[in-house]
């Protein structure tokens, strides 16, 4: 499994970090490690499939995901 970044924009309070980690929750192929103001960190087997669908997450969730590299 690989793990992966998030920098989540305008993700700031306890309410935020909640809505991001139950949408990457309920992404399939995605195991969610840590959700914290400003970013999220999960892994994944399938890799950048599984980066996509987490981003589409968050961004129906309301915020801005993008790749740390």
């Amino acid at each position: 499994m690989a793990e992966f970044t998030l920098r989540i924009d305008g993700m700031h309070c306890g309410g935020c970090v909640r809505r991001v980690s139950q949408a990457l929750a309920a992404t399939p192929g995605v195991e969610v490690k840590e959700v914290s103001v400003g970013a999220a960190r999960f892994s994944s087997a399938a890799g950048s499939a599984a980066v996509k669908l987490a981003i589409a997450a968050v961004a129906k969730a309301g915020y801005a995901a993008h790749l740390e590299a």
